[in-house]
């Protein structure tokens, strides 16, 4: 096989398990973007709502909004860390194609950047981790029901 097409070939190879990596943040993204979906289609209900409420529900819809409003930021935030940590993977598989084409050594800038995809995508995994243990807090089924689906 040519010389050329060999490395070119290696090279894909090089960047293909960054590839499989975009693809799995693709699929988190995917499930985020979800719940942030539902989140703003839920304070959109209750603010619509609020204004036609009487004084005990329009608390309880407010103290509501107050929690999606802190859900929403925290979602934001996980989506934003993990589509910086997407973008950053681009950005490795480009080094890596420029790598093979030059001379100079890009193992300190290809090891950095799998550094800060890593941590990246840690923070956003851990945003979503804790946007989804603030929703299961707030959301309690009420022990009649338990009870009587123990009864069944």
């Amino acid at each position: 096989m040519n010389g050329g097409v060999s490395t070119i070939a290696e090279i894909i190879q090089l960047a293909i398990a960054p590839v499989f990596l975009l693809v799995g943040i693709g699929s988190l993204l995917n499930v985020m973007t979800g719940r942030l979906a539902r989140i703003i289609d839920r304070v959109r209900v209750l603010e619509e709502d609020v204004l036609t409420a009487d004084d005990q529900r329009r608390r309880d819809e407010i103290g509501e909004l107050s929690v999606l409003s802190r859900r929403l930021s925290i979602c934001q935030w996980a989506i934003a860390m993990c589509t910086v940590s997407a973008v950053l993977v681009c950005v490795m598989v480009i080094v890596l194609f420029v790598a093979s084409i030059g001379t100079m050594d890009f193992a300190t800038p290809v090891a950095l950047l799998f550094i800060a995809i890593m941590a990246a995508l840690t923070l956003g995994l851990a945003l979503f981790f804790l946007e989804v243990t603030i929703s299961t807090r707030v959301v309690r089924v009420r022990e009649e029901y338990v009870r009587a689906a123990r009864r069944k």
